[in-house]
């Protein structure tokens, strides 16, 4: 196959030449750049530096090899505890949340203009609130004032009020249905723009070819066509699955009773600016960034595979 002329003098360049001939472009990304090199990856790499070291942060840090790595593995009942916490927010909310995204903007996407605008803005509202666990709080407060508690004594479904936000029992359900319904944000955002940006000649030649309702369309168009949106959001759901924090801190804080409720991200906290282990912190943060990455190549293989098929 010959390509053009202009892609093969291209690959011909030097990466300082196809640099300077671009500079323009590199001078716009370049604060940013500059921003994400020193507050991401240094410290991400000196986490990874400091994982194998004794690091109160009072004074220097002393070399100790894997033993870091072994305590975590062989000798810390606790990290297995919020590791399982953590696997449940990411493999129960993110692919739920991933799929209900996908499913509200796929019906969206069939309304009318005014209507797809205002349902797109309050399915995205949770992002933009800034008092959200407020109205959570109030919602799964523990007492008779609690609305959920109070409509379900109404009901006589139960004699008296669910410490939602305090029994071991129910705290870890209650938050991943929280952050269930934080999470359906810039992904749901995504796939909105996907739906609006499909080709609609696509479906018309998809007519003429045999495609005759829109389940159809929807496996044989709609979703090879949206493969970038499809990854995308797939990430996002993926990050914010793994890196679940906030929602625990802001209704429960951390640590939770018997760490019921506590994801890695909680620990690392409470182990790096409670305890003042900061290098037994890195380790844990290492270990969940393997554990991001590792899943995150997995499922984007998988999606990419299935929208070349």
């Amino acid at each position: 196959m010959k390509f053009p002329k202009k892609r093969q003098e291209s690959e011909k360049l030097s990466a300082w030449e196809q640099i300077r001939r671009s500079k323009q472009s590199y001078l716009l990304i370049a604060p940013f750049m500059i921003l994400f090199f020193f507050l991401t990856v240094i410290p991400m790499v000196a986490s990874v530096g400091l994982s194998f070291t004794s690091f109160n942060m009072m004074q220097k840090p002393i070399l100790v090899g894997w033993e870091n790595y072994q305590r975590m593995l062989l000798d810390d009942p606790v990290f297995f505890k919020v590791l399982k916490n953590t696997l449940l927010f990411a493999f129960l909310t993110g692919p739920i949340s991933y799929l209900l995204s996908f499913v509200f903007a796929w019906l969206i996407n069939e309304t009318g203009r005014t209507l797809r605008t205002i349902l797109t803005l309050i399915f995205y509202m949770p992002v933009l609130a800034g008092n959200i666990y407020f109205v959570w709080s109030f919602l799964l407060s523990g007492d008779e004032y609690g609305i959920i508690n109070a409509f379900l004594i109404r009901l006589t479904l139960i004699s008296e009020p669910i410490g939602f936000l305090t029994d071991q029992n129910y705290m870890l359900m209650a938050l991943m249905v929280v952050q269930l319904w934080l999470s359906l944000g810039t992904g749901f955002l995504a796939f909105v723009a996907g739906f609006q940006g499909m080709d609609v000649t696509l479906a018309e030649a998809g007519a003429i070819d045999g495609i005759r309702n829109r389940w159809q369309e929807l496996r044989y168009i709609t979703l090879p066509g949206m493969s970038h949106q499809l990854r995308f959001s797939a990430v996002m759901q993926i990050s914010s699955s793994f890196g679940v924090g906030a929602v625990i801190i802001s209704l429960v804080g951390y640590p939770t009773s018997q760490y019921s409720a506590d994801t890695l991200v909680t620990y690392i906290m409470d182990v790096g600016t409670t305890r003042f282990e900061m290098g037994y912190a890195c380790t844990i943060a290492v270990f969940l960034f393997a554990l991001m990455i590792a899943t995150n190549s997995l499922i984007s293989a998988i999606l990419k595979r299935y929208s070349t098929e």
